[in-house]
């Protein structure tokens, strides 16, 4: 393995489309941070794009490596996903993503000992393998064979005893020239052994006193010696700063900007990185539907009805999930909910509005026939039929002649969320 690939924060990548599409971050970014760039064949597949297709094929492709994950990782993560409540927002691409980030991970860490089972788990799997085993995994066939290691031992019993004979001889010097009052002969001592006998000069020697440096500015300022070499080294080491220690090294990380995903990351322990720094996430935030009946939560933005207790009463609220696995809700201080509009009875259905047969506000439903196709429930027919209708109107082109009218008008679509139940503006006085 080269200097270079050692120095790399990240040995394995996993891309989402995400990254790809947006081309964010840099594919020299991406080399430069890890060693091995990773995604599967469902993501390719996503990309299609004409413009993200050329640039995947001649910026990413060459550097990328396509891998397929088993189908046992896919069950595991598709019931971890199903218990944190993300499965009915992932797709099948995403699941693939997460269970082969799940195997990238084992391979690279010798088992699932640093993830979690279950979501809320307070501990991890396990403890760590032992280090010669994590090494043996990690290197593979580079691990040092016997007649290496019996190599090295040689050679540093070697080392050992010329560096024995080494200090004999400057001791004996040092000695000498305390005597007579003289200046050792440093010349003939090499600068390595200098360096390994400084703490054996300094205490006394047979009665003779430690010597002492001379603090003027020619010993202290100009010469380098045995005596002073390691306080130096700790001199100049003291200016640099110390936050610029290497950074730990991950095995596996995901990138993607799927915030479910991001989800079931974070509660399995997976690395999750940031597609602007390439920095690991420990914290995301986001907002999800709660129920304020039954307290059930849903992390899928389309839903109008509770999935639990079918009621119209969900109401967004803010979740931060962190690396630890803790899903947190972050829920508004004295919230009241909302009655206005249920001050009158909703009136009784008229007969034929179901088959659109209703003839007029004389028909019944209330004042004005506001009562009828009023819709409560996810299950009438008038709401499948409102569905329906949203899926069968297309999207108008720009450049329509019958558009254009309404756009310099500043008319809008009326597609969008369905209205539910009569409104807050029926309870209003009329005039």
């Amino acid at each position: 393995m080269s200097l270079s690939a050692e120095n790399k924060p990240i040995h394995t990548i996993l891309l989402d489309a995400s990254p790809i599409l947006l081309n964010t971050p840099s594919i020299s970014t991406l080399t430069a941070t890890c060693n091995t760039l990773v995604t599967t064949s469902a993501v390719i597949s996503e990309i299609k794009g004409e413009e993200a297709r050329n640039r995947f094929e001649t910026l990413y492709k060459p550097f990328i490596e396509i891998h397929t994950p088993k189908p046992e990782s896919i069950k595991l993560v598709r019931d971890f996903a199903r218990r944190t409540g993300d499965l009915a927002v992932l797709s099948a691409t995403d699941i693939e993503v997460l269970a082969l980030a799940y195997e990238l991970e084992c391979e690279r860490n010798g088992g699932d000992w640093r993830l979690r089972s279950v979501p809320g788990q307070k501990r991890v799997n396990g403890a760590p393998p032992k280090k010669e085993e994590q090494l043996a995994i990690v290197q593979g066939d580079d691990a040092p064979s016997v007649a290496d290691t019996t190599r090295d031992a040689a050679g540093t019993a070697g080392e050992d005893k010329r560096l024995e004979e080494t200090t004999e001889g400057l001791r004996a010097a040092t000695l000498e020239s305390a005597v007579l009052g003289q200046q050792p002969q440093e010349e003939s001592v090499p600068l390595q052994a200098k360096d390994e006998v400084e703490e054996i000069l300094k205490p006394e020697v047979d009665g003779v006193p430690e010597l002492e440096e001379d603090n003027s500015a020619d010993s202290d300022d100009g010469w380098i010696t045995p005596l002073n070499i390691k306080r130096r080294k700790a001199k100049d080491e003291g200016a640099a700063d110390t936050k610029d220690q290497p950074q730990k090294t991950l095995q596996v990380a995901t990138m993607t900007g799927d915030f479910a995903m991001q989800n079931v990351l974070l509660q399995m322990n997976l690395n999750l990185l940031s597609t602007k720094s390439c920095k690991r996430i420990t914290n995301i935030k986001q907002t999800i539907f709660r129920c304020h009946a039954c307290f059930q939560t849903t992390r899928d933005m389309s839903k109008q009805f509770c999935p639990r207790c079918g009621k119209p009463t969900l109401t967004r609220v803010t979740c931060t999930t962190n690396d630890k696995g803790e899903v947190k809700l972050h829920l508004k201080a004295n919230y009241q909910w909302n009655n206005r509009g249920n001050v009158y009875s909703v009136p009784r259905p008229t007969a034929g509005t179901a088959n659109q047969k209703w003839k007029g506000p004389k028909s019944g439903g209330g004042q004005s026939g506001w009562g009828n196709d009023l819709i409560l429930t996810e299950d009438q027919k008038e709401y499948q039929r409102a569905v329906k209708g949203q899926q069968r109107s297309r999207q108008k082109d720009l450049m329509d002649e019958d558009s254009l009218p309404g756009i310099l008008t500043g008319q809008r679509s009326s597609a969008g969320r369905i209205q539910v139940g009569a409104g807050k503006s029926i309870n209003s006085r009329k005039r």
